[in-house]
């Protein structure tokens, strides 16, 4: 059964320029960008890369970066907008690189899209080099359990309350905005943060940021309901 990629890759292409959606310029960049920054890494992987963004935003700081997506048509914009990028179809559940390939793996918002998200863990856990980080930044399950119903809205449309449901199960749900239509998972932390820890790395950054700037009607609601989580996770060095 498609997860709606296919269909929606245009209409996505078309929505996401170079700085990104809202949340990803005004929320999420300037946290992923300060940890890559801070952490001295030479090689990345990013998981999930669609058309490059980050990518590209990886190779502007100095890092040699390859991005794998399924998508076939986000992997040709991602190799028109960065002729010598290293951009491959490829699967997170199954990772076509040796163990300790990469001192960085990236997943910005791409979990929500792994049906198993536990075996992609593990993968990315095993092509982390000693020392490595994965730096992963994702919905939080605030937010994704109601995610296809959105906020609460009183007869002004005035925004009420974001509601919770069924927050401990995990399901699929299909999300729409800009013409995409695509289906994301909800699952609760505690079913990412287990799966993280039995893959042994170890939590070193973990963060709910809200927004840095932007205009104040999105920065007012993105500061009521926490959207995001970014969490950084190494793999403990050896010797």
């Amino acid at each position: 059964m498609s997860n709606g990629w296919e269909l929606s890759a245009q209409a996505w292409i078309d929505s996401m320029g170079e700085r990104g959606d809202w949340g990803r310029e005004h929320v999420l960049d300037p946290v992923m960008l300060s940890r890559v920054a801070a952490g001295g890494f030479g090689r990345a992987l990013d998981v999930g890369c669609g058309e490059g963004r980050f990518c590209r935003m990886l190779k502007a700081a100095g890092i040699a970066a390859t991005g794998i997506d399924p998508t076939r048509q986000l992997l040709e914009v991602a190799r028109q907008r960065d002729p010598s990028g290293d951009y491959r179809s490829g699967n997170a559940e199954q990772l076509e690189f040796e163990a300790a390939s990469f001192d960085l793996v990236v997943s910005y918002l791409t979990l929500i899209d792994i049906v198993d998200f536990r075996t992609a863990i593990n993968e990315m856990a095993r092509v982390l080099k000693s020392g490595g980080s994965l730096l992963i930044a994702n919905l939080t399950g605030f937010t994704s359990a109601s995610a296809d119903r959105g906020w609460v809205k009183d007869a002004e449309g005035r925004h009420l309350h974001f509601p919770v449901d069924r927050y401990l199960e995990e399901f699929p749900f299909w999300f729409e905005w800009a013409g995409i239509r695509i289906q994301n998972w909800h699952r609760p932390l505690a079913a990412y943060m287990t799966a993280l820890l039995e893959s042994g790395l170890q939590l070193t950054f973990f963060a709910e940021p809200g927004p840095l700037s932007g205009d104040p009607a999105h920065q007012e609601r993105a500061r009521r309901v926490p959207w995001f989580v970014v969490m950084e996770w190494r793999r403990p060095a050896v010797g």
